[in-house]
């Protein structure tokens, strides 16, 4: 569709396939079976979940709607305060952070946040300048965030923004969607995704007395293999203390981290008291590090 060679395309997304939503599907129907599988599987009361938290690009399935508010009421919640926050593929660490502090200060027992974007939907495959968005896939995530019985503790959130960059990538209408447009050809992106987030973790490690040596994993959205292992070298990390899903999935927005956190736990490559950095990222551009401990066995 781009005519571009097959190799070019498939240097940005590492794979032939990548998951996306068909015609007939919507991403908060993803976000209610991720969320269903949550509160089933965690046998929390629906009346103590305070808060449902919808994040992504704010670019839902209708205008003007609250996906939010449609999962809660499939599930049964039927006084939660549920609304969105928008921070594209860094909404998860704003979103984290925001349901936290509402467990943290009792408004909510329980906060159900959920990750769901039709990402894909976003991208004019027709258009070669648009290439480096070509590994836009479709997901979804649901966490619960509680004071008491989780996996993980938070330990720390860090976020930043550098507004200089907010007209690099933006939207415009064409027919019935919204697609996505490079805004001219400014140099340093990667640049600036690598001295960010290195300075992020630094930040984050400083206020939890850490290093990098102390970093069991460090898990980042999967939007450039190239900058992801720049930041590990940047940061002195070794490529195992990551995870790398390239080659079978695309960039599934603000899901990657956790993705590949659910992996590990599938794996059992996790032990008690592991420290695990949990790295976005989004248009804006904003970046994020949330860190968490893990608590299991």
């Amino acid at each position: 569709m781009s005519g571009l060679p097959v190799a070019e395309i498939t240097a940005i997304t590492h794979c032939a396939e990548i998951p996306v939503l068909d015609e007939g599907e919507e991403a908060w129907e993803l976000a209610f079976d991720a969320a269903t599988a949550v509160v089933e599987r965690n046998s929390v009361p629906l009346d103590e979940v305070g808060q449902v938290i919808y994040a992504g690009s704010g670019e839902w399935d209708l205008p003007l709607w609250s996906p939010a508010a449609k999962v809660a009421d499939e599930l049964g919640i039927a006084r939660a305060h549920c609304f969105e926050i928008v921070n594209f593929c860094n909404a998860s660490t704003a979103a984290i952070r925001t349901g936290m502090d509402a467990v943290l200060t009792g408004w909510a027992d329980y906060v159900l946040l959920l990750l769901g974007d039709r990402m894909s939907r976003f991208i004019d495959y027709t258009d070669p300048d648009s290439k480096s968005l070509f590994n836009f896939g479709d997901t979804a995530t649901a966490m619960l965030l509680g004071r008491t019985g989780e996996d993980f503790r938070l330990l720390h959130t860090a976020t930043r923004t550098d507004p200089s960059w907010c007209e690099f990538y933006s939207g415009e209408r064409e027919e019935h969607r919204a697609v996505v447009r490079r805004r001219g050809r400014r140099p340093g992106a990667a640049d600036a995704y690598v001295e960010n987030l290195s300075a992020l973790v630094g930040e984050t490690l400083s206020a939890l007395g850490k290093s990098a040596d102390d970093v069991a994993h460090l898990l980042i959205n999967h939007s450039n293999r190239t900058t992801h292992e720049r930041l590990l070298d940047r940061l002195g990390l070794p490529r195992e203390r990551s995870v790398f899903n390239y080659d079978r999935l695309g960039h599934m927005g603000a899901s990657d981290p956790f993705i590949a956190l659910r992996g590990l736990l599938a794996e059992k490559r996790l032990r008690q008291g592991d420290l695990v950095l949990l790295l976005s990222s989004g248009f804006g551009f904003s970046w994020g590090v949330t860190a968490v401990e893990y608590r299991g066995a």
